[in-house]
């Protein structure tokens, strides 16, 4: 019972988090430091250095989420959290970052099975994915 409220207080920091960095971006017109919001959220999140494990190659990441036992359901948020701090990134100028997070993100999906692509990373399709998984 503790674990699965401690999971759930997870998953519901990490979707406010990621609305918070949608109404920055669109808002206040600030992509950069929406992505940053959603840096520091996935470091939160898997309970791992932020900057540490955001600094990891693709291929890396993935193996160093199951091996610190990121759990299963925190995934796909983190998957679409990275992938919306790409489209971010790459809004603010840094395309070499974005780029890397997109990569972070699709790798971490690959790995725990989660179909997605690099569409699931707009701010209408994460809303979507929000509301739908907020329903179940």
């Amino acid at each position: 019972m503790f674990e699965r409220d401690y999971l759930m207080r997870i998953i519901m920091e990490l979707g406010a988090a990621i609305r918070r960095s949608i109404d920055r971006s669109q808002v206040d017109h600030d992509p950069g430091d929406a992505a940053q919001m959603l840096d520091a959220a996935v470091g939160e999140a898997t309970e791992l250095d932020g900057a540490a494990l955001l600094s990891l190659a693709p291929e890396s990441i993935a193996t160093v989420m199951q091996v610190s036992g990121t759990d299963p359901a925190v995934t796909e948020y983190v998957c679409r959290s990275l992938l919306l701090a790409g489209r971010y990134y790459e809004q603010g100028g840094d395309a070499a970052l974005g780029r890397l997070r997109t990569q972070q993100a699709l790798a971490i999906a690959a790995a725990y099975g989660h179909d997605l692509t690099e569409d699931d990373g707009s701010p209408e399709a994460i809303e979507g994915f929000l509301v739908e998984d907020g329903e179940k």
